[in-house]
């Protein structure tokens, strides 16, 4: 299958990672990507709270530019899915403003492709059973808690995204890895990335509890890992907790691609703050 793909602005800096394992993975998945032809930034985590139409005219702007390809567009960081998620909505609903828009950024909408985050697009298209197929090591010993965070599912009826409550597609794409994915109430819940990645004095405060509290009940729900697909949740994660409560955290990628034998895990693991390597050589996976 062929897709335009949007890879945003973190996946080219502080989640390069993410971006490296989406290709490699999807490059073994016989997915192939079109990047969208000079996209630019989708305004997550500034724009919606300056100014309600910059919010829609910036994801507009490259939705409009994927529509060219006429193909569905893959979106892999959950803020950027949010920010398209929630201009389609929009742009779908209110034809007045749907109009201003296009004035905007010079183009016509035609609402015509759909918006998708790869864990949608290998769990739907792909499928466990040909995953299963294309596992050269099984993740034995290995017991994530699937954590998917706030903007990938919420609000439920703009994301459209599997079950609001409690989604299943990253734990069922982690267990056709043989991974032992561990149930619990917490993977919905927010880590707070936009307290501390906004106002670094928060990194202390309330933000930095909340992480805090995601590790502990990750902890006691019988875990090892988190595993996430939202660069400002790993950020968060990786960057925020107690060094008593810490847990390795991954994104679902990179542990696709450990599983499927691809090169890349050994540079991927390095950039992560908190080092998972311990946990996966005790296991025989490294």
């Amino acid at each position: 299958m062929k897709v335009s793909y949007y890879p945003g602005c973190s996946l080219h800096a502080t989640g390069k990672e993410y971006d490296q394992s989406v290709k490699a993975v999807s490059k073994a998945l016989d997915i192939e990507l079109k990047e969208i032809d000079d996209w630019s930034c989708c305004g997550a985590t500034a724009a919606h709270s300056t100014n309600f139409k910059l919010s829609i005219a910036l994801p507009a702007r490259n939705l409009i530019a994927a529509e060219k390809d006429a193909m569905d567009v893959m979106v892999p960081c959950a803020a950027c899915f949010s920010r398209f998620k929630t201009a389609e909505h929009h742009l779908k609903k209110n034809q007045t403003l749907k109009a201003e828009i296009e004035e905007i950024v010079g183009g016509k909408y035609q609402g015509g492709i759909a918006i998708r985050n790869p864990i949608d697009i290998i769990y739907k298209d792909i499928g466990k059973d040909a995953l299963e197929k294309k596992v050269v090591k099984q993740l034995k010993g290995l017991k994530p808690v699937a954590y998917y965070g706030c903007l990938l599912l919420r609000p439920p009826d703009v994301c459209e995204f599997d079950d609001y409550e409690n989604p299943i597609q990253m734990d069922e794409i982690l267990k056709a890895l043989g991974a032992e994915v561990m149930p619990w109430s917490y993977k919905t819940d927010c880590c707070g990335g936009s307290l501390t990645l906004g106002n670094m004095s928060n990194v202390k405060g309330i933000g930095f509890k909340m992480v805090d509290k995601l590790m502990t009940m990750a902890r006691e729900a019988g875990a090892n890992c988190l595993v996430t697909a939202c660069p400002v949740c790993m950020a968060n994660l990786d960057e925020r907790s107690s060094e008593s409560v810490r847990l390795p955290v991954f994104y679902f990628t990179e542990l696709m691609a450990l599983a499927m034998g691809l090169p890349g895990p050994e540079n991927w693991f390095k950039m992560h703050n908190i080092d998972s390597r311990p946990l996966l050589g005790s296991l025989g996976l490294f």
